[in-house]
């Protein structure tokens, strides 16, 4: 194994949801004014869940506590189904305590995407930083919309998508076809996200197992953005036994 990456392999999926929940509920208990970054796609949807049913039934409050998204899509408006602000809104944020002002999603009709940007990173340092940040990875190693090739330094920028990643976003789970994928989106950079002070990923199924084994075994190398986590001192890969399985 490269660097300091701690694995964490559950059996299921499920289990995957309820370790990433229980350790987010475990930050937020101690620290009730956490700032925590969050993900969105198919991945953290059962985490989510899981946190809202740790709301109401086990008392999780989350009324203090400040969130930063990873990205947005560029050109959709918070009230788009397809928006990241909205997967946020109808996932997590309206089954919980959070107040809504205290949640921070990248805006994707901002006039001056560079300005949206660099307000992003301002609040994220005016916040304290990031305590906990939860990432998943795309199949070719991506994290957020930092596709191969992002530096490590990298910051919140507008990005633009490559056809692997609009295709996997256009398979009917979100878009139906790839004409209506976005083209370029707003990301939290390598750099800002290696800045928080902690880090979990998550992967489920065997399509993740490749970049899985890329980002765990393979070179420090922006070919495999998720292997410039390599060197974070505290960065955990919560994986299922599919997304495990080509591991040595």
């Amino acid at each position: 194994m490269s660097g300091n990456i701690k694995l964490q392999i559950c059996d299921t999926a499920a289990a995957v949801a309820t370790a990433a929940a229980t350790a987010f509920a475990d930050l937020i208990r101690t620290r009730p004014e956490a700032v925590i970054g969050l993900a969105t796609g198919s991945t953290p949807e059962a985490t989510y869940s899981e946190m809202a049913r740790m709301h109401k039934e086990d008392g999780l409050t989350m009324a203090a506590v400040t969130s930063f998204n990873l990205d947005e899509y560029w050109g959709l408006g918070g009230d788009h189904k397809q928006s990241y602000r909205y997967f946020m809104n109808d996932r997590l944020f309206r089954h919980v305590d959070i107040r809504p002002w205290n949640t921070h999603v990248l805006n994707g009709k901002a006039r001056f995407p560079g300005l949206e940007c660099r307000s992003f990173e301002d609040r994220i340092l005016a916040a304290g930083g990031v305590d906990l940040w939860l990432l998943g990875i795309g199949g070719n190693g991506h994290i957020a919309f930092n596709e191969p090739g992002s530096s490590v330094d990298s910051r919140t920028r507008l990005v633009s998508l490559t056809q692997e990643t609009i295709d996997a976003n256009s398979d009917g789970r979100f878009f139906s076809d790839p004409s209506e994928v976005p083209r370029c989106a707003l990301s939290a950079g390598i750099g800002t996200i290696r800045e928080a002070r902690a880090l979990i990923l998550l992967a489920t199924g065997a399509k993740k197992a490749d970049a899985i084994a890329a980002a765990v075994e393979g070179p420090f190398s922006p070919d495999c953005p998720s292997s410039l986590l390599q060197d974070h001192p505290d960065c955990t890969f919560i994986i299922d036994a599919a997304a495990a399985s080509k591991l040595t």
